[in-house]
């Protein structure tokens, strides 16, 4: 399972495991959990990055919205994972 390194600004690093990513209307999502086995709290994150960035610019999905459309097509890709708002 591949291993992110989060920094959120001005805070602590944070490490994830990324689950699985997609790409929807044109954005890139991935979804992470704290843990690398076993149940552990999930979020999905969304690419701010602009083309051509080194590096992704993630930021944590907020908008219920966009929440409910991203876990669903997660939750289609992954059999065993049921999301939570």
């Amino acid at each position: 399972m591949e291993k992110i390194l989060f920094t959120p600004e001005g805070e602590e690093p944070v490490e994830f495991y990324v689950l699985e990513q997609t790409r929807i209307g044109g954005s890139n999502y991935i979804l992470v959990t704290d843990v690398e086995d076993g149940d552990g709290e999930a979020w999905i994150m969304k690419d701010l990055s602009e083309d051509g960035e080194a590096e992704g610019r993630y930021v944590f999905v907020e908008d219920d919205d966009e929440m409910a459309a991203v876990a669903g097509v997660f939750e289609n890709m992954l059999d065993d994972v049921d999301l939570e708002s």
